[in-house]
């Protein structure tokens, strides 16, 4: 009976230890975090860099072949398509930014000039942001830079320090 008793005291040890140690492994439960949908196959489009839950979020649009720099800014501009705002995405970038000209240095790697006939200072820093990573996407995608350069935007008001993207 002896040997019965500590056999089952070892059984029941060796099934308590694994229990203990994985109790107190330190991971904490978490809810459900969840996530926009994977693009899948080659992405076709233009991007424009829009807000969604206070972040930027790429947002790719149809079109065949790469629009001029300026065209993709007014695009920008033109904010969320109604798609776009049932899913929570919204612009700060203001509508009256178009027109604007896009600039780069000969050498591809000083980076861009966005110039704008409305107030560079004035633009929030999520719109400075969505302006500075959709410009600066939309030239590394056609080759006009090598890659994420920094961009600056330059108004009547002044202009404001080149700035990359944050997300690039």
């Amino acid at each position: 009976m002896t040997g019965r008793r500590i056999v089952r005291a070892l059984l029941a040890g060796g099934l308590l230890l694994p229990t203990l140690v994985a109790a107190g492994c330190g991971v904490r439960p978490s809810g459900v975090i969840t996530g926009r949908s994977a693009v899948s196959g080659p992405a076709q489009g233009v991007g424009v860099y829009l807000i969604g839950q206070g972040e930027l979020a790429l947002v790719l649009r149809p079109a065949k072949v790469a629009p001029p720099l300026a065209d993709v800014l007014a695009l920008l501009a033109a904010g969320p398509e109604e798609n776009e705002r049932r899913q929570g995405l919204t612009s700060e970038v203001p509508a009256g930014l178009d027109p604007v000209t896009v600039t780069s240095a000969p050498d591809q790697s000083d980076g861009l000039t966005v110039r704008t006939t409305t107030t560079a200072r004035a633009l929030s820093e999520n719109a400075v942001d969505q302006i500075v990573c959709t410009v600066a996407d939309a030239a590394a995608q056609t080759g006009q830079t090598k890659s994420f350069v920094p961009v600056t935007i330059v108004g009547p008001d002044g202009a404001r320090s080149p700035r990359r993207c944050p997300i690039g």
